[in-house]
């Protein structure tokens, strides 16, 4: 599924492609589920802040206005191995599993070569490839950052724009790390976070968190929407105010509260693929037990990813969409 240029969704197009082959530390997986996320949407649409645009534009390799070097979208995946280079040890032909593009992206497509030191691991024999597929982006993050915020059984937690596809694993983790949890997103999403573990919901809609006097050890700020300055004075003593979506006021203003106060202003921050590691078979041990799962909200065909991409785009998405991969052609 090639994205040739910026715009709407009809920009992705289903090309065929030649199957990629993998160099001697690489694996070649052949995909049967991929995600739509948030992030891919923004990317195609090129919805970014001004100062955010022309590294995007590098990144995608500008040249000319408003068209990019034809390249696949798409950031997660679950397959199965297909091939490994010579040096490969970690992983072997057959080997079911799960794993994150980063920046190179590619997974809107029947095959991708990863690293195999890459956020890469054997996807749990008890989930599909359409659950696993949602783990490396939303549970991953959400993970990593809630064990940064080191809550405690009995701390009172909320979660902005937690009906997405971290958030609904953050609602989730935050109940097994034993927090009271609140919620909050629009109107059509507050049923289902009350179903995977929210004790109080807030409509943000109807209602500003912000202002309504109640205070928090750890307030988790998934979109980047709140109110930093009232977002913080929330918090409790000690408390923890972590940033999924951080601008860089938001980091500059972080650190001087933090070095200021009892209070913890914790961002994203990219990580190198070994650092993963250990969040990822804590993830995996969750899901194997039943403690956390996937909140699916659409299926796909690969055909249908620019509808995909449409429906992912007015903000209506409850867990993640999923785009599942039929092969027609072997290697």
């Amino acid at each position: 599924m090639e994205w040739t240029k910026f715009g709407p969704p009809d920009v992705l197009q289903l090309q065929e492609v030649a199957t990629p082959a993998p160099s001697d530390h690489e694996v070649l997986i052949r995909i049967y589920a991929t995600t739509v996320t948030a992030g891919d949407c923004e990317l195609r649409g090129f919805k970014f802040p001004l100062a955010l645009r022309l590294p995007i534009r590098i990144f995608v390799g500008l040249r000319r206005l408003r068209r990019p070097r034809p390249m696949i979208l798409g950031q997660e995946l679950a397959g199965e191995v297909e091939a490994v280079g010579k040096e490969v040890t970690r992983f072997r032909k057959g080997d079911q599993v799960f794993g994150w593009c980063g920046l190179g992206l590619g997974a809107y497509a029947e095959y991708k070569c990863l690293p195999q030191d890459g956020v890469l691991a054997i996807k749990p024999s008890t989930i599909s490839y359409e659950v696993a597929t949602a783990l490396p982006v939303g549970g991953l993050e959400a993970v990593y950052l809630l064990r940064r915020g080191n809550i405690q059984p009995g701390q009172k937690v909320l979660i902005h724009g937690a009906g997405g596809s971290i958030g609904t694993f953050a609602i989730q983790l935050a109940k097994y790390f034993g927090a009271e949890v609140t919620g909050v997103d629009s109107t059509g999403k507050l049923d289902l976070l009350r179903s995977i573990g929210a004790d109080q919901v807030i409509d943000y809609m109807q209602a500003d968190f912000t202002k309504s006097g109640e205070t928090y050890d750890v307030i988790f700020d998934v979109v980047g929407k709140s109110s930093f300055s009232r977002s913080v004075r929330l918090l409790k003593l000690n408390g923890r105010y972590l940033l999924g979506n951080p601008g860089l006021e938001h980091r500059v203003r972080g650190r001087w509260i933090s070095r200021r106060s009892s209070k913890k202003v914790i961002p994203w921050k990219a990580r190198a693929a070994s650092e993963y590691t250990e969040d990822c078979k804590f993830l995996t041990e969750l899901i194997e037990a039943g403690k956390i799962h996937s909140v699916i909200d659409r299926c796909y065909p690969l055909a249908q990813t620019a509808e995909a991409h449409r429906y992912v785009d007015t903000g209506h998405k409850k867990g993640n969409v999923v785009i599942t991969v039929a092969h027609t052609h072997t290697t």
